[in-house]
């Protein structure tokens, strides 16, 4: 009697939740939700063409020095890169006198305390420190930058979608674009707020952060490659493609060691069968 019972109420209930369930997917099929501003006018990132693309992606790291170039003269003033230390530029080609003079001039200097009168003060970089936040905290921060704390760039190409990508467009030629005519036709409430920057890559459309990129030239490359806005948000997208993932190259390598080791092991075990089973008649 108790196992009827028991099977009674999970059958009712389960035949609850299938109307209930049904009941939702009807809807949504007679009557869909409308689209959204962000889901019509979004756009995919572009693709960059990163050296680092593909399976066979390898740093280029001319390109790196380039894009840490771009970080240094343009990002750095708001973005910090808290998990990568002056040593590590030592990956992108720059010896050891480069990389302490690197250091060393850094604008931003290290916080610490004066041992002789324990008050706040700074110093100068050494390598082994990591990049220095460019606001003393997310207080200062959002005041500098009309409330809106900017983002640490350390691991962005890991945190976003299609990183490099993402980080090209966003900051590209074509990213900070007057709102289409169209959006504001089909959704007139949502006009970009003051203070906010049209940029269709970024998710919700409406960006805090101006353009950084603004014209050709903005930055100096030393290996004389011709600046264009394309180049230089190409060029920072790589690098911070590097700061997210420094052993891209490493771990490359030990995946085609691996499978060139699974292909000779299967081959010599399916030797080894065909020796052991040759006599055996079916």
């Amino acid at each position: 009697m108790v196992r009827t019972i028991a099977f009674l109420v999970g059958a009712a209930f389960t035949l609850v939740l299938a109307i209930a369930l049904w009941g939702s997917v009807s809807g949504l099929i007679s009557e869909p939700p409308a689209p959204t501003a962000e889901e019509e006018f979004h756009l995919h990132p572009r693709e960059a063409h990163l050296a680092s693309d593909g399976i066979f992606g390898r740093f280029d790291r001319r390109q790196l020095q380039r894009g840490f170039q771009v970080y240094k003269e343009v990002c750095a003033a708001c973005h910090s890169l808290r998990l990568v230390a002056f040593r590590d530029l030592a990956a992108l080609g720059y010896n050891e006198p480069e990389v302490k003079a690197i250091a060393n001039q850094w604008v931003i200097e290290q916080p610490t305390i004066n041992p002789e009168t324990g008050e706040a003060t700074t110093r100068k970089n050494i390598p082994s420190d990591r990049f220095p936040s460019p606001f003393a905290n997310e207080v200062a921060a959002r005041a500098a930058n009309n409330n809106a704390l900017p983002p640490d760039l350390s691991l962005m190409a890991k945190a976003r979608h299609d990183g490099g990508n993402y980080i090209y467009s966003l900051v590209g030629p074509d990213a900070y674009r007057p709102q289409p005519a169209a959006l504001l036709r089909e959704f007139p409430d949502v006009k970009t707020p003051e203070g906010l920057h049209y940029n269709p890559y970024f998710a919700n459309l409406n960006i805090a952060m101006p353009p950084p990129i603004t014209s050709d030239g903005q930055v100096q490359y030393s290996d004389g490659t011709a600046a264009t806005r394309d180049q230089m948000a190409k060029d920072v997208a790589a690098f911070l493609t590097w700061t997210a993932e420094p052993n891209l190259e490493k771990r490359h390598a030990a995946g085609f060691a691996a499978m060139i080791f699974i292909a000779i092991f299967c081959v010599l075990a399916w030797g080894a069968y065909q020796n052991v089973w040759r006599d055996v008649k079916h």
